[in-house]
């Protein structure tokens, strides 16, 4: 091996082993050289991460103050096990999709059942679900009948079916029926279940 050959193989080893060793720096909160950062950091802005100063928001943030007059959601609360502690906000569920035997005994509807929501959870119902279920809940929809297999609600077990299982089954599916839990926000599935228990009644 000639001469220039050795001094190119040690050049390369040598700023290799440079290169690492810039990688290398004490702390951890510094990430060393970093390759491609157009891969990790967005050129556009992200709300909820701030890479650097944002030059058009006030104070440099991403996220904006919410405009005046921006109402709040509801913060709904149910409580669930044994104990008055163990409570979760409405808005988050976090019961497993194989754990359907949890919610059915421990979940109960949070929204006081009366016209207005029974009402809106017919119109719910009417935007969701009606196209399978069918009108009166019998699995007669128009998409219900061409899928085939989609349950009665008046029939069978279907009709006892309780609160935390209507709740799980929209929100995580069951069998053929896919999860609706991204569509259909936790105070509109509530809804719906309020709903679900009048179709059951027949």
């Amino acid at each position: 091996m000639s001469n220039n050959k050795h001094i190119s193989i040690i050049a390369a080893v040598f700023m290799g082993l440079l290169f690492a060793g810039s990688s290398c720096k004490k702390g951890h909160n510094n990430t060393g050289v970093e390759f491609a950062p157009q891969m990790y950091d967005a050129v556009g802005y992200e709300p909820y991460r701030q890479i650097k100063p944002n030059t058009i928001n006030d104070k440099g943030l991403n996220m904006r103050i919410p405009a005046r007059g921006t109402v709040a959601r509801p913060n709904y609360h149910i409580t669930y096990g044994e104990g008055a502690n163990k409570t979760t906000d409405l808005m988050i569920y976090n019961i497993p999709k194989d754990s359907i035997g949890i919610a059915e005994r421990t979940l109960t509807n949070p929204i006081p059942e009366t016209d207005i929501s029974l009402e809106q959870g017919k119109v719910l119902y009417t935007q969701y679900c009606i196209h399978c279920h069918g009108e009166e809940g019998k699995g007669n929809g128009t998409v219900g009948v061409v899928y085939k297999g989609v349950p009665s609600y008046s029939a069978d077990a279907y009709k006892y079916m309780n609160d935390g299982h209507i709740y799980h089954v929209i929100t995580h599916g069951k069998g053929r029926m896919w999860p609706h839990g991204s569509q259909i926000t936790a105070e509109e599935r509530w809804k719906i279940v309020q709903y679900v228990h009048k179709l059951q009644q027949g």
